[in-house]
């Protein structure tokens, strides 16, 4: 994630900002220019200085306050910007929790849009691709019918459960499934994960390089989810799969991995942002972090990220530790697992899309 500032007064500003505090300046994200703008209104429509030409409307969805997206103007109904349109259902808004914990899904699935547009992933909505195309369901649990709505993926139907909102409830969820992490942003990342391996791999020249890395998907994946449920992930795992929930299936597998992609990626973008350096007292030459002058995002050469990421997840962790927090990366890399997330680097920048964006980024 990057930093932002405000293109009227230059004062620093963060993804989620719809105003800026210094200036007043009403602030709209740019998704295709990744560039958060301050605007001026002129009968309804907004344009910006730092942009000329050019009149945008902002998301239907803001509203709701739940998002400050900016889509291009256009004549008729609500428009909805890049990622709200995605959205197929969404939770009755008259119910006060409802729209509380939707916002805060809302905020969450936003960084996942932020990376995936990043990377140049083809997303494409149900409308323009019925059979493959991404939609969102955040479903209320069925009080009357005691029935909780289960966080999922279906061939591009991406499930979550609004409870996962709730701070309470997400952390009871992962004290009694013994999960050392559990978040928003994980579950969209995970499964998105499952999203990009039907589109990415699939049937596709990688299928191959993906059995030989993670293991072979034809196993029954419900018969899976059983046997890792009941006696839990296999001895040693650890030098394996980036999580003892990767053991279950190579598909869980693929999804835990592309999520802990992202979290780095994103991660070290904003340590980057930042100018985040470090020089161990100790000497120790392993936790020297430089300072990150690549965009992650653009980066081919896992390794090249790993060793920037190995000492600022170190120094995340301790400074969580010294607050008396968990650590924010509970996780090992291992040599197995570093190359599994290669895997997923070098399959992202094959991608079309992506190849399109390497060529626009040059040009420009």
């Amino acid at each position: 994630m990057k930093l932002f500032s405000c293109t009227h007064c230059g004062n620093t500003v963060y993804f989620e900002n719809a105003v800026c505090e210094r200036c007043g300046h009403q602030l709209g994200y740019l998704p295709d220019r990744s560039v958060l703008v301050s605007l001026v209104e002129d009968g309804g429509l907004w344009s910006s200085p730092a942009i000329a030409d050019d009149a945008f409307v902002f998301c239907a969805n803001a509203a709701h306050g739940a998002c400050n997206w900016l889509a291009p103007a256009e004549p008729g109904g609500d428009i909805y910007c890049a990622a709200c349109r995605h959205n197929e259902t969404i939770p009755d808004l008259s119910d006060p929790a409802n729209l509380q914990r939707w916002q805060i899904i809302e905020r969450a699935k936003k960084r996942l849009f932020y990376s995936m547009i990043r990377l140049g992933l083809p997303l494409h909505t149900r409308v323009e691709d019925p059979m493959h195309g991404l939609a969102f369901r955040f479903l209320a649990d069925d009080q009357s019918a005691s029935q909780r709505v289960m966080t999922g993926h279906d061939n591009g139907i991406i499930t979550i459960a609004l409870s996962e909102a709730d701070d309470a409830e997400r952390e009871y969820r992962r004290t009694s499934m013994n999960e050392p992490y559990r978040t928003l942003l994980g579950h969209f990342r995970h499964e998105i994960g499952h999203h990009f391996w039907d589109l990415l791999v699939a049937d596709g020249p990688a299928l191959e390089s993906f059995r030989t890395l993670f293991g072979d998907e034809r196993a029954d994946y419900s018969q899976a989810l059983e046997v890792h449920y009941a006696n839990g992930a296999p001895q040693g795992w650890s030098q394996s799969h980036i999580s003892a929930y990767a053991t279950a299936h190579p598909w869980e597998d693929f999804a835990e991995t592309f999520a802990h992609f992202l979290h780095i990626i994103d991660t070290v973008e904003m340590a980057s942002a930042f100018g985040v350096r470090a020089r161990p007292r100790t000497a120790d030459a392993e936790l020297d972090l430089p300072p990150v002058r690549f965009d992650p995002y653009l980066e081919p050469d896992m390794e090249t990220i790993i060793d920037n990421w190995v000492p600022l997840a170190s120094l995340i962790n301790n400074l969580n530790r010294a607050m008396g927090q968990a650590d924010a990366y509970p996780f090992v890399l291992t040599p197995r697992v570093i190359e599994k997330l290669a895997f997923i680097n070098t399959l992202i920048h094959q991608t079309p899309a992506r190849a399109q964006l390497s060529v626009l980024s040059r040009v420009q």
